[in-house]
C-alpha cells in the first residue's frame, strides 16, 4: 500500500502571466511505504499448506540500533509476522524476561516516539508484516486516532493491545480500521466458549491464543490442553489461530503445529538471548541461532 501525505489548500503559483491568479491546490507526496497486511500474509500461507513463524522481541533491548538490526534479521530468516514489544512500565500480560527487558529498555529512555521512528527507518524495507504490541496507557497518552495514524505511516500493520478487554475494542479496532491496521485479539484457557467466539469475529489478522493461564514466559513443555482450545477455537472460527506464550524450543513449536495451530509465536526465549547477552552483537547472534531453530520447526 502506498501511504500518502497530502497538504490541502497549499497554495501553488500558476503561470507568469497576467490576471492570472493563483488557486487552492492539493499537493500530495508518497512516503514509500509499503506495507503487507497480516491477513493477507495468514491467507498466502494457507493456500501453501504453510504455518506462520511469528517471533516476538521487545523494542530499545539492549538499543534500539540492536532491535532495528534484530527485526531486520528476522526477516530475513523467514519470519511471517513479526510482533515488536514496545516497553512499559507495568506489562500485567508479561513474566520476568519481558518484565526486565521492558525495564531496561525504559532505563535507557526507550519511548514510543522513539520506538516508532526506528520502525519507521525499518520497517518499509522489511517482508514480514509488524504487528506492534502495546499496553493501552501509551496509546491513550498519544490519541487513539493519531496513534493508529502515526504506527502506519511507520510502516507497521497490526496492533495488539494485551490489556483490552473485548468490550473496550469498538473504538479501538474503528481508529485501525481507518488508519488501515489490523487488530489482533487474544483468547485464554479460561475464555468461555462463546465469548472466544465473539473474540475470534473481532479480532483481525489472526487469534492470538495463549496457551497457559497467566504470563509470558518459557515453559518446559507446553500443555497438552493447548490442542482442545484450537479444535475448540476452529469450531467456531475460520480465522487462523497462533498459539503463544511459553513456546521456546523446536520440539514445543513442532508440538504445537501438530496439534492444527496456523502459527507459532516465540517472545521470551529469543527477548532473553537478545537482551541478557555480554554484548549486542553477542545477542543477535544468540538470537538468531534460536529463531533459525525455531523456523525450520514450523514448516
Amino acid at each position: 500500500m502506498m501511504m500518502q501525505r497530502c497538504l490541502k489548500g497549499a497554495q501553488i503559483p500558476a503561470a507568469r502571466s497576467v490576471g492570472r491568479h493563483r488557486r487552492p491546490v492539493t499537493v500530495c507526496s508518497a512516503a514509500a511505504v509499503h506495507t503487507k497486511s497480516v491477513s493477507g500474509t495468514m491467507s498466502e500461507l494457507k493456500s501453501k499448506g504453510k504455518v506462520a513463524f511469528i517471533p516476538f522481541i521487545c523494542a530499545g533491548d539492549p538499543d534500539l540500533d540492536t532491535t532495528s538490526a534484530a527485526l531486520r534479521k528476522l526477516d530475513e530468516i523467514g519470519a511471517d509476522v513479526i510482533e515488536l514489544g514496545v516497553p512499559y512500565s507495568d506489562p500485567l500480560a508479561d513474566g520476568p524476561v519481558i518484565q526486565g527487558a521492558a525495564t531496561r529498555a525504559l532505563e535507557k529512555q526507550t519511548t514510543l516516539d522513539r520506538v516508532i521512528e526506528m520502525v519507521r527507518r525499518t520497517a518499509p524495507a522489511m517482508k514480514a508484516p509488524l504487528v506492534m504490541f502495546t499496553y493501552y496507557n501509551p496509546i491513550m497518552r498519544k490519541g487513539l486516532d493519531n496513534f493508529c495514524r502515526t504506527i502506519k505511516e511507520a510502516g507497521a500493520s497490526g496492533l495488539l493491545v494485551p490489556d483490552l478487554p473485548l468490550e473496550e475494542t469498538v473504538s479501538v479496532r474503528a481508529a485501525c480500521e481507518a488508519a488501515g491496521i489490523e487488530l489482533v485479539l487474544l483468547a485464554t484457557p479460561t475464555t468461555p466458549q462463546a465469548r472466544m467466539s465473539a473474540i475470534a469475529q473481532a479480532s483481525q489478522g489472526f487469534v492470538y491464543l495463549v496457551s497457559v493461564t497467566g504470563v509470558t514466559g518459557m515453559k518446559e513443555t507446553v500443555s497438552n490442553r493447548v490442542e482442545g482450545l484450537v479444535r475448540n477455537l476452529k469450531a467456531v472460527t475460520d480465522k487462523p489461530i497462533c498459539v503463544g506464550f511459553g513456546v521456546s524450543r523446536a520440539e514445543q513449536a513442532k508440538q504445537i503445529v501438530e496439534w492444527g495451530a496456523d502459527g507459532v509465536i516465540c517472545g521470551s526465549a529469543l527477548v532473553k538471548a537478545l537482551g541478557e547477552a555480554p554484548s549486542p552483537a553477542e545477542g543477535l547472534q544468540a538470537m538468531e541461532a534460536l529463531a533459525r531453530s525455531l523456523r525450520a520447526a514450523v514448516p
